[in-house]
């Protein structure tokens, strides 16, 4: 069984900032810090360190990408598949808060760049029944949809950044749609930030597809057809939430895929996220499955932890 995230790579500028900066304004950042991103690069680290062999997709630039790869190596996904071109690869720029909070702005540089003909050229590599992870930072995703589904790989799609792309992709063929709330309001076209209600319009516009909505602080809930889960949060102090998402999309379906139950994968997803967010940077604050396993607070806890049907 195979894992392949065809999805972006970034750099990352970080920028410390007591607020987010407003029009007209000129804000000194109190520290900068350059890390490996792109929910593409998070996802495919943190899916490797769930024990899953992981092969990564996707375009950089020729001159500028040798940190990426490096980092992806050093986690031990497979490389061997990314393109360089001669653009420079994406980047963004990170506003982060004493709170926090992040404010992103993303240029897509050779994430933009990915042709059929590229995507031909992959996905050969793949058989029926292995997992293709997509996110919405590239470019060419419904025809990596349509050809994956031809090959019978199972699709998991994390539909952010949410624009209107997304309604352009076959979304009939997703297995599994993994988003947050503001993301389930624009395509469910709930209009209240509420999550049983977004979860239930989602499990009837994508009766096929099993749904997670994660809910920042108020945790995260499943459903799929009559089964529905709701996992809270481990709360700590949050230092970065950049890539919470990531690791927490990378642990649910790795855990899946190594044969976990949906209980267990939410409640390990929901761990390594809330270790995630008290970290700096993006890819650097993933951790390791064995992280995630000794942290005593989760033993100390467990006991305690309401886990079950989302009422």
């Amino acid at each position: 069984m195979k894992v392949l995230v065809f999805g972006s790579l970034n750099i990352d500028y970080v920028y410390k900032v007591k607020h987010f900066v407003q029009p007209g304004e000129t804000l000194a950042s109190d520290d900068m810090q350059i890390f490996c991103g792109g929910k593409g690069l998070n996802q495919s680290i943190a899916f490797c360190y769930t024990g899953i062999d992981t092969w990564h997709a996707g375009a950089v630039g020729r001159n500028d990408s040798d940190m990426l790869l490096r980092k992806l190596n050093e986690a031990g996904v497979h490389t061997e598949l990314v393109q360089k071109t001669e653009f420079p690869t994406g980047h963004t720029m990170i506003q982060t808060t004493p709170e926090g909070e992040n404010s992103i702005i993303l240029y897509g540089g050779a994430n933009q760049t990915i042709t059929k003909e590229y995507i031909d050229s992959v996905l050969p590599f793949f058989k029926k029944g292995d997992y293709l992870i997509l996110q919405n930072e590239i470019n060419q995703i419904p025809y990596i949809m349509e050809r994956a589904h031809e090959i019978g790989m199972k699709i998991v799609l994390n539909p952010s950044p949410m624009n209107e792309k997304i309604f352009d992709m076959p979304l009939s063929y997703v297995d599994f749609l993994i988003l947050n709330e503001l993301e389930g309001m624009q395509l469910s076209g709930i209009l209240e930030k509420e999550g049983r209600q977004i979860l239930d319009a989602l499990t009837k516009h994508f009766p096929n597809a099993q749904i997670v909505l994660t809910m920042g602080k108020e945790g995260a809930v499943y459903g799929y057809r009559e089964e529905n889960y709701y996992q809270p949060i481990y709360p700590v102090k949050t230092v970065d939430t950049t890539a919470a998402g990531d690791t927490f999309t990378g642990f649910f379906m790795g855990s899946i895929i190594c044969g976990k139950t949906v209980k267990d994968a939410l409640d390990t997803a929901a761990r390594a996220a809330s270790i995630a967010v008290g970290r700096n940077g993006a890819s650097d604050s993933i951790p390791k499955l064995d992280e995630v396993k000794k942290d005593e607070r989760w033993r100390k806890g467990k006991e305690k932890r309401k886990l079950g049907l989302y009422n």
